[in-house]
């Protein structure tokens, strides 16, 4: 019985244009918000920064750079710069390091994973106004931590970083790790779960320490795993506002000032749009330092290869 061959050599194929025309028209909406909503947005931002409109948009008042010097003459900008900056490394370090330790330990395999890893994952669940009034009830030095330790027997312990000016940044510190760490965790020991089991079964076939195995193998396997961490956590250090206005609302007086609430207050209280557009251009300067070398490390690279 012959048989009809109907896809010989002289088929057509189609061509890449037409090929998979059904997820193309579905990602059509996703594609006209982005350009129109978010690239648009912008440029419209951008360019009325460079205006002097206050409480609404005034495109026929230029004003060139006016806004910009006056936005890095502005102590409180500086302020808020700073402590995003010692926020943000210190973020970054701890939140990592705390991440991937836990996710060793549950790499192991030890009992009652599932249970644990609900437990460290909770904290991320809530909102961070939730995080910020637990924390701000557990450091009140009359109400959390220091009145407890100091019921125990240690009168003389004090603990109060959210009324210390010098070291408010660190209390906000303490609530953001204990929110984002197990969201770290989870993405990091989903990389190790993915690892051969074929390498760990040769470590211990050489003798390699589990330790130097998770330094010198493991995490240079992870690479891909850490940069999207990496991406993730960044994102949101450079937008933290909600965290900082449930803990202090930029107290004591400005010491815990960050550029998100700067931002949202020169926008809606001071009514100056054309100053909270500069910040907000200088925000968005600061995410595309963080975007473009993730970019070039997980597509630039990869060409380069």
């Amino acid at each position: 019985m012959a048989v009809t061959d109907t896809g010989g050599a002289g088929a057509k194929r189609p061509s890449r244009l037409f090929r998979n025309m059904s997820a193309k028209i579905a990602s059509i909406p996703m594609i006209f918000t982005a350009v129109v909503v978010f690239i648009g947005c912008t440029i419209w931002t951008i360019y009325h920064s460079f205006t002097r409109s206050r409480l609404l948009p005034a495109p026929e008042k230029w004003v060139g750079l006016d806004n910009y010097e006056r936005l890095w003459g502005e102590n409180r900008w500086l302020i808020s710069i700073e402590n995003l900056a010692i926020y943000g490394a210190c973020s970054l370090i701890l939140s990592l390091t705390i991440g991937f330790v836990l996710a060793a330990l549950l790499d192991r395999k030890i009992r009652f994973e599932n249970t644990i890893r609900t437990i460290i994952l909770y904290p991320f669940a809530l909102s961070f106004v939730v995080t910020g009034l637990a924390w701000q009830w557990i450091l009140n030095p009359s109400l959390g931590l220091q009145n407890v330790v100091r019921q125990w027997g240690w009168e003389s312990f004090t603990f109060d970083p959210l009324n210390n000016p010098e070291i408010v940044i660190f209390g906000i510190l303490i609530a953001g790790i204990w929110q984002g760490s197990g969201f770290v965790m989870v993405l990091l020991l989903a990389g190790m779960r993915g690892i051969d089991e074929d390498i760990w079964k040769a470590s211990r076939v050489e003798g390699i320490p589990t330790w130097k195995t998770y330094i010198f193998i493991v995490i240079p396997m992870m690479r891909p795993v850490f940069v999207t961490a990496l991406v993730i956590i960044s994102s949101g250090i450079i937008k933290v506002y909600d965290l900082v206005v449930a803990q202090t609302s930029g107290g004591p007086g400005i010491a815990s000032e960050v550029p998100a609430k700067y931002v949202i207050e020169k926008m809606f209280q001071a009514q100056n749009l054309g100053l909270g557009f500069a910040a907000s251009t200088m925000m968005l300067l600061s995410v595309l330092v963080v975007l473009i070398p993730w970019a070039y490390l997980e597509f630039g690279g990869k060409k380069n290869g």
